[in-house]
């Protein structure tokens, strides 16, 4: 039960991760290979839509295709584990490395506004230090420290239950695109203006590794004469500006029909995007910035550094580098938060395959969130940047070991898949030749013997992501290892408790035969075992004789939550069977009959609204959020009234507190509730035409059809006009009135939204 959106949203989301990189990877990579680093960005572009193209011809196998998924369905639960494990340690330092460079940026923003001011007579005095140098903040610590409340503020969002929005995405790359566009003019005109030349070719001669950037190697004679082995060596140090792959995967299910073509496009528009951004961007700053400054003073903001290099006016540079700070922000900001939320769902995955135990998906007693995963992504995350001090370099150099070994996990699991599994694909990686009956995936296997050299240089010229990544996936897989050892003894004695209370059926659509319900039904949501007050109002008032009753359970699948997999595989969770549990225990109370019912969602209003339309209910009874008000609750349910297909049912929505009086609202189209003031004006106006000798033949619907027209027209014409007047007769009616006196705004005091409107109240 998901919301489709088009291919450009898709793109959208998955560029707000991948694109983040290109605020930092270039300067990573020059540090660790020299000047050269920005041909082998570009070269990573290149590759990623290979790799992209593998994820592709996993989706088009499975709804999603994520890591996890694949590995296990080729390789069995043990590399999967071991995969999940890369995959973990490549989302646990998304967040640090771009929050620290978001942090990066705003710093030397900062120090950059207080050097020019500094300069100033007016000022000198004020920001200049005992030496004589203007005052500046500590990048590594003032950036650490920006990055901890980035990480803290989508820590609690999480918790809260954050609303993913690809509408949001779309928006913040609209931002980036004019950014990236003036950022390629104004670069383009610079380079041409100053005369300047191309980095240095990608030869080994032209490669300066440093003393980080040869790990094991350099106190090797093997160091001084690599080679095309060196040419693997600055690959594998810019594979970085790769990471964010992942995210297609995620967004495949929600991708509209149809799904595979708009994959596709996505696809392409991602890898030219990115090719463009993060490619040509590299190799312009290698061009515009100066040796002497750029790895030095910008090598953690590129982008920001070639703002102020450009040629023009230095107010013009200034305001365009604070444009790139506020992008930089917003989307390095975002990959914060998609690395949270990713992690989080790939956890939840696990857990639903029974690696982890039910303990880690226990909701918050108040926003009904996994909060336990979030609070170990977050505190894992925390942890990176208190160690790292801030230092970008430090964390960029761990952080390729989980993006390249997650591709390589992933492109051998498709490959050993084209011989486990023979049956029709809807895309595969080109270049495939076939002799006779056996066909021999070239492109795929090429792309992963490129993952796994590039994956195995990195073992000895990454010593630090060596280390840390072997430490990481090990503690991690031992995690995963005992607690699915452990999960499976405490599963043999619940799958014998279900047994005793449940039978499980599942279904791939709702239905009312699934149920053996008949038309007319109360649908009543249930989200707490502990509070079923809205359980308890529905069955004193439904004779279920007469009026079949079912219990709901959303099973939350947002982005970046548990994908979907065969119903054998899907635990009945403890929180389920603790929710049924007390429902029929409710029930049995009454001396009532109910139903039970599990859906998949990834917005809860939405599974609500469809459930109801597809078990043709004319009620849906809900407790009171923790979040939202009752008439908010209600707009939301009409909202997704209004965005369901034809033919959809009218019902009536109650809102039960836990103590007070209940709320009614009508969804879909409905008669208003019309006052007897307004009423006799209708007659006052019947009478009134029907005086002339043309108008015999007049009704009262009449009348009221011509207003509503009329009112129409007027709209069309002058939208503000006629909601000034519009609220000026609301405010007129409410002071004519009075207090005490009856009025229509008694019987409905909200204002009309969407597929709703207040109908009545009651005990």
């Amino acid at each position: 039960m998901l919301t489709f959106i088009s291919f450009w949203r898709a793109a959208a989301i998955v560029l707000n991760d991948l694109g983040s990189s290109a605020f930092y990877a270039g300067g990573i990579a020059e540090a660790a290979v020299g000047k050269a680093a920005p041909w082998f960005i570009l070269g990573v572009m290149l590759f990623a839509y290979s790799v992209r193209a593998v994820y592709v011809e996993s989706c088009s196998m499975f709804t999603r295709g994520g890591v996890y998924r694949i590995v296990k369905e080729a390789l069995g639960g043990t590399f999967a584990k071991l995969s999940v494990s890369a995959l973990m340690f490549d989302y646990v330092l998304t967040g640090p490395i771009s929050g620290v460079s978001a942090g990066q940026y705003i710093v030397g923003l900062l120090n950059g506004l207080l050097a020019q001011m500094a300069s100033s007579p007016r000022f000198n005095h004020l920001l200049l230090n005992a030496a004589g140098q203007p005052r500046q903040f500590n990048v590594n610590v003032t950036s650490a420290f920006i990055a901890l409340v980035i990480t803290v503020y989508f820590w609690w969002q999480n918790t809260k239950g954050i609303e993913e929005s690809s509408e949001k995405a779309l928006t913040i790359m609209k931002i980036t695109t004019v950014m990236v566009v003036v950022l390629l003019l104004w670069g383009g005109y610079t380079v041409l203006h100053i005369g300047a030349h191309l980095p240095p070719l990608p030869t080994p001669a032209n490669l300066r590794f440093s003393n980080e950037a040869l790990g094991f190697l350099k106190h090797t004679k093997f160091a001084h004469t690599l080679g095309l082995f060196g040419i693997l060596m600055a690959f594998g140090h810019s594979v970085l500006a790769m990471s964010g792959e992942e995210s297609l995967a995620q967004v495949n299910r929600e991708i509209q029909h149809p799904k595979l073509k708009n994959l596709k496009r996505a696809a392409f528009i991602i890898a030219v995007y990115s090719t463009v951004f993060t490619g040509l961007g590299s190799l312009l700053a290698v061009m515009i910035i100066p040796d002497s400054v750029r790895v030095s003073q910008y090598g953690d903001n590129l982008i920001a550094g070639m703002a102020m290099y450009m040629v023009g006016p230095l107010g013009l540079r200034i305001a365009f580098r604070i444009f790139v700070v506020i992008v930089g922000f917003l989307i390095l900001g975002g990959a914060v938060n998609t690395a949270i939320v990713g992690s989080t769902g790939v956890l939840m995955r696990v857990a639903e395959d029974g690696v982890l135990t039910d303990w880690f998906r226990k909701p918050h007693k108040r926003f009904g969130t996994s909060y336990r995963i979030v609070n170990l992504v977050a505190l894992m995350q925390i942890f990176v940047i208190l160690i790292t001090h801030g230092d970008v370099l430090l964390i960029g150099e761990a952080y390729a070991f989980g993006v390249i070994w997650s591709f390589t996990f992933n492109a051998l699991a498709m490959l050993v898949l084209r011989w486990k599994y023979k049956g029709e694909r809807g895309f595969k990686v080109p270049l495939n030749l076939r002799i006779g009956n056996q066909e021999i995936p070239i492109g795929l296997m090429a792309v992963f013997l490129v993952l796994l050299t590039t994956a195995i240089v990195n073992l000895f010229t990454k010593q630090v992501a060596t280390v840390s990544g072997i430490v990481f996936a090990i503690a991690f897989f031992v995690i995963f290892s005992l607690s699915e050892r452990h999960n499976k003894r405490r599963s043999k004695v619940t799958e014998r408790q279900m047994k005793e209370h449940f039978q499980l059926g599942h279904a791939e659509e709702v239905g009312r035969a699934d149920l053996a319900i008949r038309s007319g039904g109360v649908l009543v949501t249930m989200r707490d075992a502990t509070t079923p007050h809205a359980l308890k109002w529905a069955l004193a008032r439904t004779d279920t004789d007469e009026q079949d009753l079912v219990v709901l359970a959303a099973r939350m699948m947002g982005a970046g939550g548990p994908e979907y997999v065969d119903a054998s595989e899907q635990l009945f969770s403890e929180h389920e069977q603790m929710l049924f549990t007390k429902a029929v225990s409710v029930a049995e109370s009454f001396g009532k009959h109910i139903s039970l019912l599990v859906v998949p969602a990834g917005d809860i209003f939405a599974a609500i609204v469809r459930t109801a339309n597809s078990l043709d209910a004319a009620a849906v009874v809900s407790g009171l959020s923790t979040k939202l008000t009752a008439q908010e609750q209600a707009f939301y349910v009409g909202q997704a009234w209004e965005s369901l297909p034809e033919p959809k049912r009218q019902f009536t929505f109650y809102v039960i507190p836990p103590a007070g009086d209940a709320e009614s609202f009508h969804i879909g189209p409905h008669a208003p509730s019309i006052p007897a003031s307004d009423v006799q004006l209708v007659h006052r106006l019947w009478l009134n035409f029907r005086r002339d000798a043309n108008m015999e033949h007049l009704h009262h619907s009449d009348v009221v059809s011509y207003a509503l027209t009329r009112l129409a027209s007027d709209f069309a014409a002058d939208r503000a006009g006629t909601l000034r007047e519009l609220e000026e007769n609301i405010l007129h009616e409410k002071e004519r009135r009075g207090l005490g006196l009856p009025s229509r705004f008694e019987e409905d005091d909200q204002e009309e939204s969407p597929g709703y409107s207040l109908a009545e109240t009651r005990n």
